[in-house]
């Protein structure tokens, strides 16, 4: 058995809001240079997309996997789609002819299927619907970001039963999403069941979002049948790791204003009747909240076959970090990121094997930085309201105790807006 590291939730160009790069000839080149051995294809019901990007560039192999032609780069076949209760859910598909016949009987439920902003399809089926189809044909599905306060299963259900009915039994997997990890999600007793995979959901091809939450694998041989056996034979912890940002980074971690972004606790938020006190939009609520309330436990039982979850931060991210850039996409940050990949394979080789020696010859300062994050002295200034959260790497134990009081109340998700007036504020 081998390991391979697998992103497998992608969207391509003609899902609409997704940069024009996110091709298959790009998400292959970039996975390479990330790490990843295997991917998800990204809007394989999309009728352009199959013809245009996924058939003339892959060479299928045995057993339902994919090979691009000239990076070698593994490819499952893969969408997302977006049902009638409000939800977005993973499909993965054995081969072009399950794709085919799904699609077939998707297709009288969704008109847009194959018009431009149609690679995550709206299908006017519920949940349960389309997971007949889906099973019927040999594929696989599951919950797409699950917590999210949009299109997180979680943001309009209460448990997966409700969802899935009688084929709950016959769903193998739930996708964490950003803001949250496996430790947020062992709170609640209803996924003791479900394997987690941890996907970036990438609609570009960049480096600190292609990869930046991906699963380690084991397999004979990259396959459908294999990666089914993985998510299905859980006891065999063929789930090896998790790895992803910390929540904090996701974009609706803490419940927050959907217009300024400030935070508020969920007891803040309830006072408030979810709206701001700042500028009176809504409150959207995160994940963080959405779990507390969902919470079976006072802390993570996660079962026997669970793996770690790595938290990690995107090297260009650190290296922007490192030389006080505007941007991980700035030149200067891409350069030196390419170097990195240039000595030592890939960035997550970088990230997690390199000694601090070696990266120090590349680039010292962000070397440091790196160690830093190894030794656990980041902290992080949470997301909400769709606004992404932000790491802060100190460089020794006593600016990170300091800065950790400094930002006390935002990173627990408190407000100040709450704070009695005095007269003089009148």
């Amino acid at each position: 058995m081998q390991e391979f590291d697998s992103d497998l939730h992608f969207h391509g160009f003609y899902a609409g809001g997704v940069s024009k790069n996110m091709v298959i000839n790009v998400i292959a080149e970039q996975a390479q240079k990330k790490g990843l051995h295997v991917v998800g294809t990204a809007d394989i019901l999309h009728a352009k997309w199959l013809e245009e990007e996924v058939k003339p560039n892959l060479i299928e192999e045995e057993h339902g996997v994919f090979k691009h032609k000239k990076f070698g780069t593994f490819f499952i076949l893969q969408t997302e789609v977006h049902c009638n209760d409000n939800v977005h859910y993973i499909i993965l598909f054995p081969d072009f002819n399950s794709v085919e016949e799904i699609k077939k009987k998707l297709q009288k439920f969704s008109p847009v299927m194959d018009k431009f902003g149609g690679g995550r399809p709206r299908i006017a089926l519920n949940a349960k619907q389309v997971a007949q189809i889906v099973l019927d044909e040999g594929g696989m599905l599951g919950p797409s970001h699950a917590f999210t306060p949009y299109f997180g299963v979680y943001a309009h259900f209460n448990s997966l039963q409700e969802v899935f009915g009688e084929f709950k039994k016959q769903i193998y997997f739930m996708e964490l999403g950003l803001s949250a990890d496996s430790y947020m999600a062992d709170l609640v007793e209803d996924h003791k069941n479900f394997s987690y995979l941890s996907n970036s959901d990438s609609h570009s091809p960049w480096p600190y979002r292609i990869g930046r939450e991906f699963n380690r694998i084991k397999m004979r041989t990259p396959s459908f049948k294999e990666l089914e056996k993985a998510l299905k034979e859980r006891e065999e912890k063929t789930i090896s790791l998790n790895v992803g940002l910390n929540p904090k980074e996701g974009k609706y971690h803490c419940s927050a204003c959907n217009n300024c972004f400030a935070k508020y606790s969920l007891d803040e938020a309830v006072k408030l009747k979810w709206r701001c006190a700042k500028c009176s939009s809504p409150i959207k609520k995160g994940v963080k909240d959405r779990i507390k309330e969902l919470a079976d436990f006072d802390s993570p039982k996660a079962p026997s076959f669970r793996p770690k979850y790595l938290h990690m931060i995107p090297l260009a991210e650190i290296i922007q970090d490192s030389l006080k850039a505007k941007s991980p996409t700035t030149e200067k940050v891409q350069e030196i990121w390419k170097k990195f990949v240039e000595v030592f394979g890939t960035e997550n080789k970088a990230l997690i094997d390199a000694s601090i020696e070696e990266l120090k010859e590349v680039h010292s300062p962000t070397a440091e930085r790196i160690s830093a994050f190894r030794n656990g002295l980041v902290f992080y200034i949470p997301g909400g309201g769709g606004n992404y959260g932000k790491p802060i790497i100190c460089m020794n134990e006593k600016e990170f105790l300091q800065k950790s009081l400094e930002y006390a109340k935002e990173i627990n998700c408190e407000s100040d807006y709450l704070k009695q007036k005095t007269l003089g504020e009148f």
